[in-house]
């Protein structure tokens, strides 16, 4: 089971009256593609942020596989139950390919030599050929350390994925192959998927769209 509840949250930041997040209740099913809509300033990312265990809610709690964030240690919960893909890839720039792969593995106590290999089937499963493993991410196109971006997530162990604008910074060819890896995870391997994303591109081929305006969710 891999699953995301959030039940009545909000969220206000310090100072201010005006909840970013407002009475959000939501159930984000494995084996789905969920897209999370929304314009500038509608409170997204301060919704992934409460997703991803960085900001606690004000009000309400949210919940993984039944678990509540609240009662769990955050950083341990984003080590192997969450893990997030960004626009802008965030890879290690002086690691190599497998290198950012192995990292979250060593990270949770797999053995370098295990780590090797296991990231080498994470690598080939989104396309990343063998000779480029030992290739820094800036010898790579942006389609490329996207997907490397993707494998790294799948050595987390983490059965939730929360991508953050993931083609924002591609062509549109790099950009499908990007949601097509995707939906596999979630349709064909059972991942829950969370997208947040200005594309309706990319909205339009997810299993739910939900529209986030002034802090309200709603499914589209």
């Amino acid at each position: 089971m891999s699953e995301l509840v959030l039940e009545n949250v909000s969220y206000a930041y310090k100072g201010s009256d005006r909840k970013a997040v407002n009475n959000v209740s939501v159930h984000f099913e494995e084996s789905k593609v969920n897209a999370v809509i929304g314009p500038s300033g509608s409170g997204k990312t301060t919704l992934l942020s409460i997703m991803a265990g960085l900001d606690s809610p004000t009000e309400g709690d949210a919940l993984i596989d039944g678990e509540r964030l609240s009662g769990m240690d955050l950083d341990q919960y984003r080590r192997e139950k969450v893990s997030m893909i960004f626009q802008a890839f965030h890879l290690f720039p002086l690691l190599t390919v497998i290198e950012n792969v192995c990292f979250p593995m060593e990270l949770n106590g797999v053995e370098k030599e295990a780590a090797i290999e296991r990231a080498k089937i994470y690598l080939q499963s989104v396309g990343i050929t063998e000779e480029k493993h030992k290739r820094y991410p800036g010898n790579l196109s942006g389609g490329e350390q996207q997907r490397v971006a993707i494998a790294r997530t799948l050595a987390s162990g983490a059965r939730v994925i929360l991508a953050d604008e993931p083609t924002s910074n591609l062509d549109k060819a790099n950009g499908q192959n990007i949601v097509d890896i995707l939906k596999s995870l979630a349709h064909d391997q059972g991942y829950c998927v969370i997208i947040v994303t200005h594309d309706p591109a990319v909205a339009e081929q997810a299993d739910h769209v939900w529209k986030m305006d002034d802090g309200v969710l709603r499914a589209e």
